[in-house]
């Protein structure tokens, strides 16, 4: 039997404009609302991301953060 759907969790959550339009195109994609996609992408978030790659983003991220934050 699925587990019923209930969001129960809510939180403010600061993004980048470019992070924010990702995040809707997906949602409209995949036909979610904004918070329905993040809580598919966290629930399912080792199957949906690789890995190395995520390290590499990750460590390219947080190389640029602090200019990013001027």
């Amino acid at each position: 039997m699925p587990k019923r759907f209930r969001l129960t969790r809510r939180f403010n959550a600061a993004m980048t404009e470019d992070g924010y339009r990702r995040l809707r195109r997906f949602a409209q994609e995949a036909g979610l609302d904004e918070g329905e996609a993040l809580s598919f992408i966290f629930e399912n978030f080792d199957s949906v991301t690789d890995h190395d790659n995520l390290t590499h983003r990750l460590r390219l991220f947080n190389s640029e953060l602090e200019a990013r934050k001027r």
